[in-house]
């Protein structure tokens, strides 16, 4: 905390020191010039740039901008001087206010109404790979989520603010553990072996990995999901861009922000639930095969009922709170800020703690030099002495943690009448062992531009990124898991570092009716890092340095590297803003490629057609209309950073002499996976109220990188190799509506969905590939469910019946044997669509906000239920509360959906197989919130320019027939005992100095 707080002092004096640069003036003769801006329903215009020319010359400019309440002033504009004052907002028309004379005194007031443009949304700048373009000149898949829509969820990682936001992007949340990252997909699968995530970039720098950035430094987040917007970044667009934009500080104005939210988390189980011990007494009781069943099964078991959930779980808190200064003018422009993020899990003993602080500066060295630094720092630490999630659901009700004096149970001890399967109370070892994480990340950009003619500009971007991890997992010697070696401690640090630099001319001129903006630039990316590990055995309680230990063990280190070098260009053209006609070409170099493939070629064509621009077009309804085609080709790397080489194993001695023994065959001629796609768009606005875009996608990636094994006689366990094909297609719509647009009310309501399929084109000889409990097969999705089928219960006995398939005839039939069953494709994991549905209204002064996300179609595997609904095998495990329509066989009922339940299990009736495939589709309403916007009176007594007071609310409600904890987790791939995201409460304060 310490540190955090002198973090920020460094920095709060490092922008007054900047803030003295920036330039005012005061003359004799001046006076004070104030002026409201409101749209067409009299609501203020927050943001408006309002410019102030002397005599009309926009070389004696004068610049501000609208506050909160739509207010602007100038200070020192001179008396009895014509102005021309001039007003510019994206989505409205100019307005001019021509030879404005300045009075003496204070009386010199306009309120100025402006109009909101046809084909609001084609006027708005919008940031593309390296660059940015108005949205009526793209001719690519981008899709843009702005600042105000990525503070509604409270979490301190960017991608799950996105989740339902844009058409074609899949956010699934895995867990939620404070810290826990999500899974984004653009576009579904296109690999197997290598990377399936897309690439994020932070202010034109390419980044290693997620980046960890606080969400209210962020100006705008651009998407980009095609060829022809991904094509750009070459070798590492194969599976989306996301391209995330930091604030700038706005010239003309200073303001100061504080925003703070606090409120609390409720562990959220959904409609899973164990037994309470009377249940599952009653469970045991049922059991037909009595001489099996413990003979400590008595009813006296039902004196405890430990509710393992409650015990272990709490009300979270969430603290999250924003300080920012921005300022500046023409010359010197400064954003400064800094924020402590702080989450106590919804399980107890998690603490999650975060501080950020960010510095963007651009200064002007005279009329063509603007030096552009910026420098980002986080510090995040996590302290874990988290309960055991799994125990919570797998613990008999029938024990308990502690004994009638408070001590802490050792269920391995002789006596302690510990029932539960594993002999294992967690709350034992929980008594002294933890583990702890310390991460220090730095980013600096010294970024600088020059303009060499008013159309040619050199822009350069250069970065340094220096990442610190450290970790502690902490073994007391009196715990049970420290008895064999007296206890241990394990000391883990890890260092990265890359390095980033584009060096890029651009060029951007209009010539009557043709307007061309192009860009040539070099590119060099490298990544190094080095980690080493101790562990230290036979040690004093509280002992956490490794010097403190007995004796050293597990020495473990590190080292890899990788470097990228890339030659870029790209050239969009417009003809009168109707015909857009691009095309861009990247050729990438990577170490991760032998010398015989080591460079590669990416492109892209693309073109629009703004109809609405023809002469023959002339519609009251249709407000726009447009066109967009696009084709192109991306890359994709192995994640392996050697597979050119031959290695070998240098870990390994023999008789106390190194050995060196051969690991995997390197392949010279390895080279990059190859995404080819054809992208088709069409947009469009109608009644001044209501946007459509639809698009149509297809996707063909060839040349798989996959790990081929080899038999162990030839020494080696493999080698990497192109091996396959993977075709993606889908439709994606998005649909915005102003439905009320009134002076007192408005409403607006967004939807997207995404479809998408993929199938398996072609994979080495032909041959299937066996992952688990899925199949990679020609012809199928990769995410085939491949297990037995299961055929339900045999009415006439209670058993289970899976499905048997013979391999010459295909005739089917049935069988109570788990062995016999034949292995079958029987689903997948794939969803037919996904979305997201947002709605804002306004009245007055109040404003609601809700968001939903939603996945359709999605059958996902429920692990869990094969340990918590195994009809018996795992009697000494707790067992789940059947889901409503469930029942279990009896004599007295036969058509029922569960076998008859014995102790030890009923013919293997928990195995994996269909039975536990499950749909995971589901509605999920993420965030409402309800705020108010103070104003008035108000606001001048307290010498502040806005307030903002309001309530959210997170995952209030989920619909779902998924029987599991979380459908979300259960997407992911966590169906056994995953931490289900919260349901959360949350209260924020926004005041605007």
């Amino acid at each position: 905390m310490k540190n955090g707080v002198k973090l920020l002092l460094y920095w709060g004096a490092y922008v007054l020191i900047c803030l003295l640069f920036i330039e005012t003036g005061y003359g004799q003769s001046r006076s004070l010039v104030t002026g409201t801006v409101v749209n067409e329903t009299n609501k203020p215009l927050a943001g408006v740039t309002v410019n102030a020319d002397e005599n009309g010359n926009q070389a004696q400019r004068q610049t501000t901008a609208t506050d909160a309440n739509g207010m602007f002033r100038f200070t020192d504009l001179k008396v009895g001087i014509p102005y021309n004052l001039s007003f510019t907002y994206l989505g409205y028309h100019p307005q001019e206010l021509p030879e404005f004379i300045v009075k003496s005194g204070d009386n010199n007031s306009v309120l100025i109404r402006m109009k909101i443009s046809k084909a609001t949304n084609l006027s708005e700048v919008v940031v593309v790979g390296y660059g940015t373009q108005k949205k009526q000149n793209i001719t690519g898949s981008i899709a843009t989520v702005k600042a105000e829509d990525l503070t509604d969820v409270a979490s301190p990682n960017v991608g799950s603010l996105l989740q339902g936001k844009v058409a074609g992007l899949e956010v699934s949340n895995s867990s939620g553990q404070p810290g826990a990252m999500p899974k984004v997909k653009v576009r579904g699968i296109s690999s197997i072996s290598a990377s399936q995530v897309p690439i994020w970039v932070v202010d034109g720098v390419i980044q290693h990995d997620v980046p960890n950035l606080n969400p209210q430094d962020i100006e705008s987040i651009s998407v980009l999901k095609d060829a022809a917007s991904a094509a750009l970044y070459g070798s590492r667009g194969a599976n989306g861009v996301i391209v995330v934009t930091t604030k700038a500080a706005k010239a003309g104005i200073t303001t100061v922000n504080f925003s703070g939210k606090t409120g609390i988390s409720v562990f959220n189980t959904g409609q899973f639930n164990v037994m309470n011990s009377q249940q599952l007494y009653d469970f045991w009781s049922a059991f037909p095969n009595t001489k099996d069943i413990p003979s400590w099964f008595n009813s006296s078991l039902t004196d405890v009922n430990t509710d393992w959930i409650a015990m272990g779980t709490q009300h979270g808190v969430v603290q999250d709170y924003n300080l920012s200064v921005s300022g500046g003018t023409d010359k010197t422009r400064v954003y400064a800020a800094g924020n402590y993020f702080q989450e106590k899990g919804t399980v107890k003993g998690m603490v999650y703690d975060r501080f950020t602080g960010r510095l963007n500066l651009d200064q002007k060295l005279g009329d063509k030099i603007t030096f552009s630094p910026k420098l980002f720092a986080s510090y995040t630490k996590t302290d874990n002495r988290q309960h055991d999630i799994n125990a919570l659901f797998t613990y008999l009700p029938w024990d308990r943690p502690y004994d009638d004096k408070g001590n802490v149970i050792n269920a391995q001890a002789a006596g302690s009448g510990w029932r539960g399967r594993d002999l294992s109370n967690y709350y034992y070892d929980l008594q002294w062992n933890y583990t702890q994480g310390n991460r220090y990340n730095a980013m600096v950009n010294l970024d600088f531009s020059y303009k060499i003619l008013p159309f040619l500009e050199f822009k350069s971007t250069n970065n340094l990124t220096y990442l610190v991890d450290k970790g502690l997992i902490y073994t007391d010697p009196q715990s049970i898991s420290g008895l064999a070696d007296n206890g241990r401690i394990k000391n883990s640090n890890a260092y990265r570092t890359t390095r980033f630099s584009n060096q890029m001319l651009t060029f951007n001129k209009t010539f009557g009716l043709h307007s061309l903006n192009a860009l040539a630039a070099y590119e060099y990316n490298d990544y190094k890092y080095d980690d080493n590990s101790a562990t230290g055995i036979g040690i004093v309680s509280g002992i956490t340095v490794l010097s403190g230990a007995s004796k050293a063990s597990g020495v473990t280190g590190t080292a890899n590297h990788y470097a990228f070098q890339s030659m870029l260009m790209n050239a969009n053209y417009s003809y009168d803003d109707r015909y857009v006609l691009q095309a861009s070409f990247r050729r990438d170099g990577s170490s991760r490629f032998g010398s015989n493939t080591k460079y590669g070629n990416f492109f892209s064509f693309s073109g629009a057609w703004n109809i609405h621009r023809e002469a023959f077009f002339d519609s009251s309804t249709v407000n726009f209309l447009r066109l967009k085609a696009a084709y192109g080709g991306v890359g994709n790397t192995p994640e392996t950073l050697y597979p050119q080489y031959e290695l070998f194993s240098v870990n390994a001695q023999y008789n106390g002499t190194p050995t060196v023994f051969p690991s995997a065959l390197g392949n010279k001629n390895l080279t990059w996976e190859k995404s080819y796609s054809t992208n088709i768009g069409v947009e469009t606005g109608l009644f001044d109220r209501l946007n459509l875009t639809l698009e149509l996608y297809r996707k063909n990636t060839s040349d798989l990188l996959h790990f081929v094994p080899l038999p162990d006689v030839s020494g080696y366990k493999g080698y990497w190799d192109n091996i396959g094909r993977v075709m993606n297609k889908g439709a994606e719509l998005t649909i915005d509506a102003k439905l009320v647009r009134g002076a007192a009310f408005s409403w607006d309501l967004g939807f997207n969905l995404g479809i998408n399929r993929n199938k398996v084109m072609e994979l080495y000889g032909g041959s299937r590939q066996i992952n688990g409990n899925q199949v990679i097969e020609e012809g199928n999705d990769i995410n085939t469910w491949y297990m037995r089928k299961w055929m339900g219960v045999n009415a006439e006995n209670g058993t289970p019946q899976w499905e048997i398939i013979d391999n010459k005839t295909g005739e089917k039939s049935l069988t109570g044997n788990y062995a016999a069953a034949s292995l079958q494709k029987v689903g997948r994991a794939t969803p037919d669509y996904f979305g997201g549905i947002s709605t804002k209204m306004n009245y007055n002064h109040f404003y609601l906000t809700a968001n939903m996300a939603f996945t359709k179609g999605i059958q996902v595997y429920n692990a869990g239920r094969e340990l918590f609904d195994s009809d018996g095998a795992y009697a000494t495990y707790n067992q789940m509360d059947l889901k409503s329509g469930w029942s279990r066989w009896t004599a007295d009922h036969t058509n029922a959906t569960h076998p008859q339940a014995l102790f030890g299990g009923n013919n293997r009736s928990n195995g994996t197989s269909s039975r536990y495939l499950e749909d995971g589709s589901y509605l999920r309403l993420r965030n409402v919130t309800l705020g108010y916007k103070w104003t008035g009176k108000m606001l001048e007594r307290l010498k502040v320019k806005g307030i903002n007071t309001n309530i959210s609310i997170d995952n209030i409600f989920t619909i779902t027939n998924y029987s599991g904890i979380d459908p979300e987790a259960a997407a992911s791939g966590g169906t056994t005992s995953p931490y289900p995201l919260p349901k959360r409460i949350m209260f924020g304060l926004d005041i605007q100095f």
